[in-house]
């Protein structure tokens, strides 16, 4: 008898925590909210990344075949630790894409066209 009381206390327990932590992820989830414009994306094939102490600025470009000049599609400016944790999410999802697809390689020996290695794009500053 005491041994069923127990399984039922240890089962009713138990439940009770999975309903807590269940309750405790649907808090932690964001609703994010996404437009119809910016659901269509925007291409861009470089990325100039500048810091201070304080922020990261990351300025998407789109760059055109035999156009010297280019257009910065999005800048996003984060702090330092979201960068990190951002290196760390793609991370994270490369080796989920390569276990998929295969390595990614580093083409640029193959590729006509060097990105500039002078940019001189935006210092951040707090």
């Amino acid at each position: 008898m005491f041994s069923q009381k127990t399984n039922r206390a240890t089962v009713a327990s138990n439940i009770k925590n999975k309903m807590a932590k269940q309750q405790q992820e649907e808090e932690n989830q964001i609703n994010v909210e996404l437009s119809e414009e910016m659901a269509e994306g925007e291409y861009v094939n470089l990325a100039m990344i500048a810091h201070s102490q304080s922020e990261f600025v990351i300025d998407f470009i789109k760059m055109m075949p035999g156009i010297p000049k280019a257009r910065v599609k999005s800048r996003v400016i984060l702090t330092p630790d979201h960068v990190y944790r951002l290196m760390q999410a793609l991370k994270e999802n490369i080796q989920k894409y390569e276990e998929i697809y295969g390595a990614i390689t580093d083409e640029q020996s193959q590729v006509g066209f060097q990105f500039p290695m002078n940019y001189r794009g935006p210092i951040g500053e707090a």
